[in-house]
């Protein structure tokens, strides 16, 4: 059976431009991220690996090439249309959590299922049972813990059942226990969902998490 692609790069460049200096961060990438996939991306800091989520996501344009999703080219996508597919098809976890400080933790959690036009479910209870979020549903996000807070960010990011989750160094601001249990964690739950990954990490332990691993240097991807 031909395996289902979930993100397809051809020749991806990215260049970011200071003053009279053109730095090429991304060099010609050919990439294939298949359904079920999960996909450690390494690399030395400013090598590029949150450039590349961020094409991916939509959150800045590629220089050059062609960028596949779901099997629809993004070309020539407008902002609505990049919004749409954010928010019914990707998950994101940021290493800062980005969560909803006004907001409690149920609402952090329910927040992508409200701009799907969607209500809390079985599989929002399960999420918040697996994660032990269940007791601090109705606490605010600022009280909690990192360890809450990083909890709270996965569960989030797959509250809506996305295709693929991108999570950039989502264990980043935990100690080596913590990590290895949130890893364990977001993993079990992606796999319930069949949720592909695409992890962004500088971390061994969590890199063996996955079944692929990509690394990054000067432009260009080793498998």
């Amino acid at each position: 059976m031909k395996k289902e692609q979930i993100v397809q790069l051809d020749e991806i460049t990215k260049e970011f431009i200071d003053g009279d200096q053109r730095h090429r961060v991304l060099d010609n990438l050919g990439l294939t991220h298949f359904r079920g996939d999960t996909i450690a991306l390494t690399g030395a800091s400013g090598s590029g690996k949150s450039t590349l989520l961020n094409v991916i996501a939509g959150f800045e344009p590629a220089s050059s090439g062609q960028l596949e999703l779901l099997g629809n080219n993004t070309q020539d996508w407008t902002d609505r249309r990049w919004s749409q597919f954010r928010h019914q098809n990707l998950g994101v976890v940021f290493q800062q959590f980005n969560l909803l400080t006004p907001l409690n933790v149920a609402d952090n959690i329910g927040f992508p299922l409200q701009l799907n036009n969607l209500e809390w479910n079985d599989w929002c209870d399960h999420l918040a049972d697996r994660l032990g979020l269940t007791p601090l549903l109705k606490r605010h996000v600022e009280n909690l813990s990192g360890g809450q807070q990083q909890r709270v960010a996965i569960a989030r990011a797959l509250a809506h059942k996305p295709e693929l989750l991108l999570a950039d160094e989502p264990t980043g601001n935990l100690d080596q226990t913590a990590s290895v249990e949130v890893m364990q964690l977001m993993c079990e739950l992606a796999a319930e969902n069949r949720t592909s990954i695409l992890l962004v990490t500088h971390s061994q332990t969590c890199a063996n998490f996955m079944n692929r691993h990509w690394h990054l240097e000067h432009g260009k991807i080793n498998e």
